[in-house]
């Protein structure tokens, strides 16, 4: 059985460990003492690992499993929202440092956060990753690396009728964890190298659409065609990608083929 190593187990890695788990052996890395079961108990090898925004060299040793690995998919964030990039320079060099000299294939989640907060569709040759510094670093080590740019990470209980909303009007640019998932498993099998795409679901509501949908309440207004939009439409062509939820509006709505 194929060997992944999911760097930084949360929400959206023990989601992609749920999907791969029946086709690969999943060697998963954790902050916390306190999932280390639960992730065992998964059926996942388990190492506790930080990686702090502070020098650590000579205390941190690199990953044993990582040259049997078949792919590395990296969860930790790196980068701020909305385009104000947060380089954390001494993080990537300790998860640098972790991976060694590692040769497969590597997977980076970025954000659409490194886009600007202009009201325009915005696609990948809009931003190189050479132009920002949390995909850059990686990729000056690792340029096999595949850097997929996450909308707003949704499903489950993530629906935004949950949070407290401003701007009711502002067009959304969202995904339901199902869909990474699925790109992932995709890439995986098409053994991609040095990708960069949208993750984005293609249709963008407003707001106040997408909660009342996920309310059952009606909407009665008229949605605007301005506001800051993210194209996934790279994706699409290259992976013949169709999105098990590609309406935030139903995002709350079970999928059967999940």
């Amino acid at each position: 059985m194929k060997k992944i190593g999911i760097i930084g187990c949360g929400w959206l890695g023990g989601h992609i460990a749920e999907r791969l788990s029946g086709r690969y052996e999943i060697f998963a890395t954790t902050t916390t003492e306190s999932k280390i079961k639960d992730l065992s108990d998964k059926g996942y090898q388990v190492t506790q690992v930080d990686f702090p925004d502070h020098d650590i060299t000579g205390t941190l040793s690199k990953w044993e499993i990582a040259p049997q690995l078949d792919a590395v998919i990296i969860t930790v964030p790196f980068s701020g929202v909305r385009g104000t990039e947060i380089p954390l320079y001494e993080k990537a060099h300790n998860l640098l440092t972790f991976l060694g000299d590692y040769k497969g294939q590597v997977y980076l989640m970025s954000s659409t956060g490194v886009y600007p907060n202009d009201e325009k569709e915005f696609t990948e040759d809009n931003k190189s990753a050479d132009d920002v510094p949390s995909e850059s670093v990686i990729k000056n080590k690792f340029p096999q690396v595949n850097i997929l740019r996450l909308a707003g990470l949704m499903g489950d209980q993530r629906l935004l009728k949950n949070y407290n909303i401003s701007n009711l009007d502002m067009l959304v640019n969202h995904i339901h964890y199902a869909d990474i998932c699925s790109v992932v498993e995709k890439m995986l099998d098409n053994q991609s190298q040095s990708k960069v795409y949208n993750v984005v679901a293609p249709v963008h509501p407003n707001k106040e659409e997408v909660i009342n949908a996920q309310k059952d309440l009606p909407y009665s207004g008229d949605r605007t065609a301005e506001g800051r939009t993210i194209s996934p439409a790279r994706l699409i062509s290259d992976l013949n990608f169709e999105f098990q939820y590609p309406d935030p509006r139903y995002f709350h709505i079970p999928n059967a083929s999940e």
